[in-house]
């Protein structure tokens, strides 16, 4: 089963549909069991929709400083 860690690093690609059935199913099982990571799965999509409604569209430096601040926030959550 996938780790918190790996399924935070790859979830964009899961947003994306780029991943294979096996490896949605093994992040649909890993949500399914997992509340923070489904919280992390559910922020992201939602700020991923939002995203374009704020201004044209992000360059790399703005999408990693966000995905670096969700990570953060993500890291912190855990630790309480």
């Amino acid at each position: 089963m996938l780790k918190c860690s790996e399924l935070v690093e790859r979830s964009d690609a899961l947003l994306a549909g780029e991943l294979s059935w096996r490896q949605r199913m093994s992040f649909r099982m890993h949500l399914f069991m997992c509340r923070h990571c489904r919280r992390y799965v559910k922020q992201l999509e939602r700020l991923l929709r939002a995203i374009p409604g704020m201004h044209g569209k992000a360059n790399e430096a703005e999408v990693e400083q966000v995905m670096r601040r969700i990570r953060e926030d993500d890291q912190e959550q855990h630790r309480h």
